[in-house]
């Protein structure tokens, strides 16, 4: 658990906490010229081709794979093992979801759990949910979420050389897979303009799945019930599991960080799991990790809400 250090943060004012940190306004001007630019994608929308728009969504599933699949539930817990060709696509994904590298995404995302709602938690939920979901970019990292990370065991990244390259040469993957592939695809193979692919394939679908990215770290902290564990922060919401394909079933997350479907149910309601599941039966992944359904039943009844029932909930049987 935390350490005792952390046991005032919340007699610290907000305001004072604020005035502490150091505005990185780059960041702010260029967040704010992407959600300018995504608001304008809005109406390209009806310009552009059908096949342009089926385009633009296929391109936030392989981002959103990216992410779940790849840097959360592979790279930083490794929840399950991926062969070769499957972990060069996630990072090629990961790259086209242009969240920072593998590397330090999980390391950040091993701290978030490690000292969850303390200030070595990147996106600290106690400090409310704009700085959950986008004010944590707009400043520097606290010192202690660079002092907590440097003390994470991440021999098992370093010692990954498909998260060594994809480090290596981050910059130019992203421009490759986040701009250049979704705009020159529907250009090149049916006539679309530049223009709207750009828009809707790049700034559109980017701007949309960062933030039902974020919205896991702020809504699925303070919105929903806690069938697991009332005495944690993280919720289950079943919108920020809609839209994060299959990653709002957080306060399971957090209470059973290992399971590689984030969820007693299996395979409803979490395309992630789905993938992985596919990914499996390809022979390209393996040794998914899962909390048994014992497990699960006794922690409801120990810490749990009540709110799912202790009793009469199901859980989809690996295969």
């Amino acid at each position: 658990g935390p350490d005792s250090k952390y046991s005032d943060i919340r007699t610290t004012s907000k305001a004072d906490r604020w005035r502490s940190l150091g505005i990185v306004w780059r960041n702010v001007i260029l967040m704010a010229l992407l959600h300018i630019g995504a608001v304008y994608s809005i109406l390209v929308i009806p310009r552009a081709k059908p096949l342009t728009w089926v385009w633009s969504y296929v391109c936030f599933i392989v981002t959103a794979l990216g992410v779940t699949a790849g840097a959360h539930r592979l790279w930083s817990h490794r929840s399950y093992r991926a062969k070769l060709p499957l972990r060069v696509f996630l990072a090629a994904a990961n790259s086209m979801a242009f969240q920072n590298d593998i590397y330090e995404w999980a390391r950040d995302h091993r701290v978030h759990h490690k000292y969850s709602e303390t200030d070595a938690d990147p996106h600290n939920a106690t400090r409310g949910f704009f700085f959950a979901h986008i004010g944590w970019l707009f400043v520097r990292k606290h010192s202690d979420v660079i002092e907590k990370g440097r003390k994470l065991d991440v021999t098992d990244l370093l010692a990954d050389p498909v998260v060594q390259f994809q480090r290596r040469y981050y910059k130019t993957s992203v421009l490759i897979m986040c701009f250049l592939v979704p705009t020159v695809v529907p250009w090149y193979f049916w006539g679309e303009t530049l223009w709207n692919s750009y828009f809707l394939a790049s700034i559109l679908r980017y701007t949309v799945s960062l933030n039902v990215t974020w919205l896991v770290n702020s809504a699925a902290h303070m919105y929903g019930n806690r069938p697991y564990d009332q005495n944690i922060s993280p919720r289950e919401n079943r919108w920020v599991t809609f839209g994060a394909i299959g990653e709002g079933f957080h306060n399971f997350h957090h209470t059973f960080p290992f399971d590689y479907s984030t969820s007693e149910f299996g395979l409803r309601f979490n395309p992630t799991t789905c993938f992985i599941d596919l990914m499996c039966w390809m022979g390209l992944a393996s040794n998914r990790k899962k909390a048994s359904v014992e497990t699960i039943q006794s922690r409801k009844l120990r810490t749990g809400d009540g709110s799912y029932g202790a009793v009469n909930s199901t859980q989809d049987k690996e295969a």
